[in-house]
């Protein structure tokens, strides 16, 4: 097996050039900065200002509360997604395609390592979808409930599994043969509606999104403005109840607030002018949300005890304290506006990863259909719709809402590295957008100060990611050394110098993932496992990269379904990490092997 045929790059103006090539793929252009900027608000501002930020102020038995320190952890983890939003903005503006960053990866880290993000993707998008359509079904319901007396019965709000925890669900549904129906009809519904908007059309979908995107931020300035003078300076104090370690598991926690934004590089290719659009799209929707995050944080906090945040609905439980009942009132309607734009972005944003990875020959060639009146990518959208659907309608929350932060930070590592890596690689490439270059020397010596006291008091889960972001600090420190070097000289600064925003990018990513659970990691390792066995079964077997389809051998086609069926239903049971290795390491030897086999025969 030849390595160089699983990382094998694709240029970018093989890129551009494939993607201009065949009129039936091509998409229509019709988005504006103003319209992707919304877009990046749309899929930010949802769940996590209205839910996460709660958990993430008080903590639960498995993790500490920030408390009123809450506010640093919003501008910590939006200092690291800013890093982040730059590479991704150079990025879209250099390849203006609709792959996002398993465009970006195919370009620089080779085809393997671009699938593997694609498949990643799908936790960001499509799982974090899922998460959102359960919430949504709730909240829809309790707004419909204090609106206007109505109620859905709460069999049909609800999935199976958490209902057995509630006797009195399971009583009142209706029965056949004993069995009783119990599923999450009301996210179904929200989730075909989506499908449908965006079927017909990417401009009638952003018209949708901007209005929604205005209710919602009106919302959330109302709750500033209206809670700002019930403000208690005592309950600022103490501000850091939990030190560093509960700022820091707040960061990872709210970090579920700030995904999305790099759902505008999606839309690139219907953009009128991504070159100059796309970076005002990125980097205006994160600074906007960052603004709206750290004023929402500092009133939440000010005007209820942050001991009484640990809800599901912190910012309506915070009026109803103060006896603002109409305000809560108004705050739930919201939470259920910001939720279903963010329904809609990340609905847009995972068919058009399917899309360019069939354009791609990675996927089956039908995902790359363009549906001749509207111009969209309707089959890969209304798949998405369906899986999206069928999980919500069965799923509980609690198992897949942890993997969008792991899945989406990985997504960042990747392309912050590739951002370094072109810049070696093809250093005279025209890039309309570039990521600055500003020397980072102090932060850097305060890392390298501070990390080696914490990674000798650290346990051992936590050691591995420190000495990560200790060795990156030490690297983007020679950077900053050898760039001022050069410029004092009058000597031209090496272009991999000056990417110390993409290793920023890394490091902050690295430190992050530092406060997930160990399960998630286990299950991202197996989503990973999943989703190499199926690029070896058909992707690497029919990539146009390659030389024509490879016979796949016969004894693989028996074998694979079995394996992969039994290794998703553990992955998606496995009640401890341990649990999960025999099928991690099932899927890895099935993996080479057809890779081996492939090789051998066509050899």
């Amino acid at each position: 097996m030849q390595l160089s045929t699983l990382l094998r790059t694709k240029s970018v103006d093989r890129i551009t050039r494939e993607s201009e090539a065949v009129a039936e793929h091509t998409l229509k252009r019709t988005l504006t900065a103003f319209d992707l900027t919304m877009l990046g608000i749309g899929a930010v501002i949802g769940t996590g200002i209205f839910a996460a930020i709660g958990t993430a102020t008080a903590g639960n038995p498995d993790r500490p509360g920030a408390g009123p320190a809450i506010i640093v952890s919003f501008v910590l983890t939006a200092v690291a997604c800013i890093f982040s939003a730059l590479c991704y903005a150079e990025f879209a503006a250099m390849i203006p395609i609709s792959g996002s960053a398993y465009t970006y990866a195919y370009a620089t880290l080779g085809e393997m390592i671009a699938w593997i993000i694609g498949w990643d993707l799908i936790i960001e998008y499509a799982v974090g979808n899922i998460a959102v359509a359960i919430s949504w079904a709730a909240h829809f319901n309790d707004v419909l409930h204090h609106a206007f007396g109505i109620r859905i019965p709460a069999w049909l709000t609800i999935d199976y599994e958490t209902a057995t925890r509630t006797p009195e669900i399971i009583a009142a549904a209706p029965k056949i043969f004993g069995i009783p129906i119990v599923m999450n009809v009301a996210a179904v519904a929200i989730v075909a509606l989506i499908t449908w908007v965006l079927v017909i059309g990417v401009k009638e979908s952003a018209v949708f999104n901007n209005v929604m995107v205005g209710i919602k931020i009106l919302i959330l300035l109302m709750f500033v403005w209206v809670g700002f003078k019930y403000v208690k300076p005592e309950h600022f104090t103490p501000f850091m109840p939990n030190g560093w370690l509960g700022v820091q598991a707040g960061a990872a926690l709210i970090f579920f607030s700030y995904i999305g934004f790099d759902a505008v590089s999606t839309a690139a290719e219907e953009t009128r002018n991504p070159k100059r659009d796309i970076p005002v799209g990125i980097i205006g929707s994160l600074i906007v949300c960052t603004v709206i995050y750290v004023a929402v944080a500092a009133v939440l906090v000010g005007i209820i005890p942050w001991q009484e945040l640990g809800v599901a609905d912190p910012l309506p439980t915070a009026l109803a304290f103060i006896k603002l009942d109409w305000a809560a009132g108004v705050v739930s309607f919201g939470a259920v506006v910001a939720m279903t734009a963010v329904l809609l972005v990340f609905q847009y944003g995972q068919p058009r990863i399917f899309f360019s990875m069939s354009r791609d020959g990675l996927l089956p060639k039908k995902f790359a259909a363009v549906h001749p009146r509207y111009r969209t990518p309707h089959v890969t959208t209304i798949w998405t719709g369906v899986f999206v659907a069928f999980f919500a309608l069965i799923s509980p929350l609690d198992k897949i809402v942890e993997l969008t932060n792991i899945g989406t930070l990985f997504a960042f590592v990747l392309v912050c590295l590739g951002v370094m890596i072109l810049r070696h690689t093809d250093p005279h490439r025209r890039r309309p957008f570039r990521t600055p270059w500003i020397p980072l020397l102090p932060i850097w010596l305060a890392i390298i100060y501070y990390l080696p006291g914490e990674i000798r008091h650290a346990d051992w889960s936590k050691r591995a990611e420190y000495t990560v972001v200790l060795l990156l600090a030490v690297a983007g420190a020679v950077f900053s050394v050898v760039g001022l070097n050069a410029k004092l000289r009058g000597l031209k600064v090496p272009e991999i110098v000056k990417t110390e925003f993409a290793l920023a990018g890394i490091g902050s990513c690295v430190w992050l993932m530092a406060g997930l659970p160990a399960l998630t990691w286990w299950r991202f390792a197996g989503w990973l496992a999943l989703g190499l066995t199926i690029y070896t079964m058909y992707g690497y077997r029919h990539s146009r990269m390659g030389d024509g389809v490879k016979p796949m051998p016969q004894e693989l086609k028996l074998l694979a379904p079995g394996a992969m069926a039994g290794a998703f239903v553990a992955w998606w049971a496995c009640p401890h990490p341990w649990s999960l290795i025999v099928p991690i390491l099932i899927l890895v030897s099935l993996s080479f092997y057809a890779l081996h086999a492939t090789q051998r025969r066509a050899a």
